[in-house]
């Protein structure tokens, strides 16, 4: 276990290159519209906050990198394509340029639990957070960012409140952390984006 930012689970990483260039560019893309806003990016303290991913097919999804918040334009050198995970063992195996981002066990929940949604976004914003922090869908505050129990806390979330118009859930013990899904990337990321426009 690491400190907030970073790789906290067992991560298995064989160096490789990615296909999907579809989804790659997506990402790309949908991350650089959430970089603008500063929903991605770096805090005072200089720690990387957010990331997106795609899910490819089953539980298989390509994620933003680890300790990428704060590079302005990310390239697919900057991506990682998650193949197994275990929420029990806090453990995941990924492949490509990088390894995958700290939070990607909180993107595997989300896949394993809704099987309809291909995108989920995690952000910060501290005005989001503030306001729907316990009105919104919202995972305890005691549960620490990057843990099997945040997955766990998240996905539980998602299946209790799996509709359309509820694809967000307020992260509670992670400061200011938002997270948002659904059918497409545009989807998901315009979730938050449209509450800070």
């Amino acid at each position: 276990m690491t400190d907030e930012g970073y790789i906290k689970f067992n991560c298995q990483w064989q160096q490789g290159t990615l296909t999907h260039k579809t989804h790659v560019a997506a990402i790309l893309y949908w991350r650089q519209q959430l970089y603008q806003h500063n929903l991605i990016g770096v805090d005072e303290e200089g720690v990387g906050f957010g990331n997106i991913s795609h899910r490819v097919s089953n539980h298989m999804f390509i994620i933003t990198g680890s300790a990428t918040g704060g590079i302005t334009r990310l390239t697919e050198s900057h991506l990682a394509m998650v193949t197994q995970f275990s929420l029990a063992q806090n453990s995941l195996t990924c492949t490509g340029p990088i390894k995958a981002s700290s939070e990607s066990l909180s993107h595997a929940a989300l896949y394993a639990a809704l099987p309809r949604i291909k995108a989920v976004v995690h952000v910060h914003h501290a005005g989001i957070w503030q306001k729907l922090r316990h009105l919104a869908p919202t995972t305890p505050d005691p549960i620490a960012y990057g843990t099997p129990a945040m997955a766990r806390a998240l996905q539980a979330l998602a299946q209790n409140n799996d509709h359309q118009e509820n694809n967000l859930i307020i992260m509670g013990g992670h400061k200011d952390g938002i997270i948002t899904y659904g059918q497409t990337l545009r989807e998901a990321a315009n979730r938050v984006l449209a509450l800070v426009s």
